[in-house]
């Protein structure tokens, strides 16, 4: 479907009837290019044209993952494929000590070379009939964008692809753990220290560096039905800057068309199959590998439940997905026979949004990435909380501590501990089979009417996505 879409090589644009013009700048994860991608198609509907950028293979990748959405409502999105120089494309390590996927660094460096293409893009937008030009750029690129803000008629505004919950989390952390009211929930909160590598750290420090002179603003993939009193507490730190909360940017209502358009996978078809609420779709995102000890010990909790399963089973990306080999992780022997009829395994790209809004899917064990939270909630889908690295770890707790919509399968402050097949098999029974379980995914289930509620109130007037098209267009 990603087909269908403009793409700009470099090239003149064409003008544009509109008189504001969005450029998106995401980082070069999958995450991110997904949640910004998304984020592009929401601002299209208002009739304003959204040009994404980045380097060729990762505006590919983009394209090629992009699920949930009709290619129709995004006539106004274009892409720029700039170029980028060779970077190193080491595979991830499923025995690192940390899973914090450190084969991205090279790629993410990489991306200081879209600076001026960036800033030339803004300034040719400016001379085509733009009276402003509004770029988005993720937290991660702040180092592309920074010469933005000088060029008259251009503003920035910072995507943070995290929850307000891990922001206001870090803060109150770096201020001593101050009581105040909603840190009574951190009590027990996981140190940041292990859930990142010195070479995250290094590149996180040269991004927020720049930060002062840089935003106009904050936004979030949220919603206040979501983490009102977490959004409320960082706009209070923010010295003014406005903060808005214009989630969630994936699709809430898929037809069967949005299936059809995408050469329906065969997980769907196996999930036609099952009973309602029936089956736990297992997946830890993008950016985490498992090692042979961890795949066996899920494989077995799994099997052992006796409850029906997806599971995606995927090495973590590399900084260029479509090039050099994938590990294929080995399962216990004849296990995809043992489990035939209860089980189904992926090993390549699955529709996540789609597998979720399944009416067969009745819980979902996750890493708790935000993009995957955000999907999950908005599908009114309960998780089994496995976090890995970076936000997961407290992302897990808003999940299972604040909003009440799923359990901990391993505390994040436990890292090294071994998630043991035993542990698995309780986690999948208690979520899809006990009374426990059930009103967790009743929970989850209103929380998803909630927040679709507060986004689609007939023309959508009164959101916060409709106050920040307000603002941009002034």
């Amino acid at each position: 479907m990603a087909e269908n879409y403009t793409t700009k090589r470099n090239g003149q644009i064409s003008v544009q009837d509109a008189q504001v013009a969005v450029v998106m700048v995401p980082l070069s994860a999958q995450g991110h290019l997904n949640q910004l991608l998304h984020l592009s198609r929401l601002i299209t509907s208002y009739n304003i044209p959204v040009h994404y950028v980045g380097a060729t293979t990762h505006i590919r990748q983009a394209k090629f993952r992009v699920h949930g959405f009709d290619p129709g409502t995004a006539k106004n999105l274009y892409f720029h494929e700039f170029p980028t120089p060779p970077f190193e494309n080491p595979p991830p390590n499923p025995n690192a000590s940390n899973k914090f996927p450190n084969q991205l660094i090279p790629s993410f460096y990489a991306t200081i070379h879209l600076r001026e293409p960036v800033c030339s893009l803004v300034r040719q937008l400016l001379g085509v009939n733009h009276r402003r030009v509004i770029v988005i750029y993720d937290s991660m690129m702040s180092w592309v964008v920074e010469d933005v803000p000088a060029i008259p008629n251009a503003e920035c505004y910072r995507f943070n692809s995290i929850s307000a919950f891990h922001t206001f989390s870090c803060i109150w952390e770096s201020r001593g753990k101050p009581l105040q009211a909603g840190t009574e929930i951190f009590e027990d909160i996981s140190s940041n220290e292990n859930c990142a590598t010195p070479e995250l750290w290094e590149l996180w420090s040269k991004q927020n560096s720049l930060e002062g002179k840089i935003s106009s603003g904050e936004l979030y993939n949220s919603s206040r039905v979501i983490e009102g009193l977490y959004l409320d507490l960082v706009a209070k730190e923010i010295n003014g800057l406005n903060l808005r909360a214009i989630g969630p940017f994936n699709p809430l209502l898929l037809t069967e068309q949005d299936n059809d358009s995408n050469k329906r996978h065969k997980t769907l078809d196996w999930l036609d199959k099952q009973e309602p609420d029936s089956v736990i779709y297992v997946s830890f995102g993008t950016s985490t590998s498992l090692s042979n000890e961890e795949i066996e010990q899920l494989a077995i909790g799994l099997e052992k439940s006796l409850q029906k399963f997806i599971w995606v089973l995927r090495d973590a990306d590399k900084g260029d997905v479509f090039a050099g080999e994938e590990r294929r992780a080995r399962l216990p022997e004849g296990y995809e026979e043992r489990i035939k009829g209860r089980g189904i395994i992926a090993r390549d790209w699955a529709p996540q949004l789609e597998i979720l809004a399944h009416p067969s899917t009745g819980g979902f064990m996750s890493h708790c990435g935000w993009n995957s939270c955000m999907e999950s909630i908005s599908m009114g889908v309960p998780i089994a909380a496995w976090p890995m690295h970076s936000d997961q770890p407290r992302n897990s707790q808003l999940v299972t501590k604040f909003l009440k919509i799923g359990l901990n399968l391993r505390h994040g402050a436990c890292q090294d501990e071994l998630v043991t097949s035993e542990m698995v098999e309780n986690a999948v029974r208690t979520l899809m089979a006990s009374p426990e379980g059930g009103e967790m995914r009743k929970r989850a289930s209103e929380l998803s009417v909630a927040v679709k509620q507060s986004v689609m109130d007939g023309e959508g007037t009164g959101t916060e996505m409709d106050s920040f098209i307000t603002h941009i267009t002034r």
